[in-house]
């Protein structure tokens, strides 16, 4: 659906795609977020340099590269918390012991932040559905109420950390109008590489003679009920359209058969009067 914000993945940019698909716009970019890490390292640098900066520990640390971001565009977690807090978000562990004492349905939460080997995505309720906005998929995948649960204890089995998103949101364009309609989702977005793969092969098979590809590609895999409707009665007009081009045909050759059937009569009656015109 076009009105949920789902930014793909370009590069190692997979947190500044989580960010902006958490918040649904262009919020961060990645100077801003290396400048939130480098804030960061001069931070932890001044700290280290409080036990004195000829101590093997400061220089140390000084040879070592940024824990907070690299060149290829990975930025840490506390990249991350310190982007959200300036929208007054904070992050909560999931699968700490704190909050399983809690004991809340994750249905009741607003978002989640995943993370393995240096992949971050989100997972966020918009309207009242919940979405997969993982930035490796061609578009959101809808997780509905009675999945959510399963699919994070799912992520948990596979050794993702799953952080809860605790604040009030932005307010966005795809909240408000998913409050009012339902997405029904017919097709599953696939993982970019796979689409990619696909692509080709039915390029591939295109190329060969005798070879057909496939006819059709949905490239949004989503449709609201509007949609869906109006799809419906752009049918029902082609068909109208359709049944009144076959009565117009109809009208036509029986209006082309009356007129010969006169002609035939025409001529039947001036044969007549040429025959009795002979016999006088």
């Amino acid at each position: 659906m076009e009105v949920i914000f789902h930014e793909k993945q370009e590069g190692s940019l997979c947190a500044q795609h989580c960010l902006n698909n958490l918040l649904q716009g262009e919020y961060f970019s990645p100077v801003e977020l290396s400048s939130i890490a480098m804030q960061l390292d001069e931070q932890e640098r001044m700290r280290m340099a409080e036990g004195g900066m000829t101590s093997a520990e400061y220089r140390t640390f000084m040879q070592q590269p940024s824990g907070n971001m690299d060149d290829s565009g990975f930025f840490s977690i506390q990249v991350i918390s310190d982007a959200l807090r300036v929208w007054g978000l904070e992050l909560i562990l999931f699968n700490s012991p704190e909050y399983q004492i809690l004991g809340i349905d994750p249905i009741n939460e607003r978002a989640f932040i995943c993370n393995y080997k240096e992949h971050w995505f989100t997972v966020r309720k918009l309207g009242k559905q919940w979405f997969n906005l993982n930035s490796l998929l061609t578009g959101p995948e809808l997780i509905s109420d009675t999945y959510l649960a399963l699919f994070l204890a799912q992520l948990q089995q596979e050794g993702y950390s799953i952080f809860v998103v605790k604040g009030d949101l932005p307010d966005c364009e795809a909240d408000q109008i998913l409050q009012m309609i339902r997405v029904h989702q017919i097709q599953r977005p696939r993982l970019i590489g796979e689409d990619a793969a696909l692509r080709d092969q039915r390029y591939s098979q295109s190329s060969v003679p005798g070879v057909e590809g496939p006819q059709s590609y949905d490239e949004s895999p989503m449709l609201d009920e509007d949609e869906e409707n109006l799809q419906r009665a752009l049918a029902l007009s082609r068909q109208q359209i359709d049944m009144e081009d076959e009565e117009a045909d109809l009208r036509r050759a029986i209006r082309l058969s009356m007129q010969g059937t006169v002609q035939q009569r025409g001529f039947r009656d001036a044969e007549q009067r040429a025959r009795r015109l002979s016999c006088q």
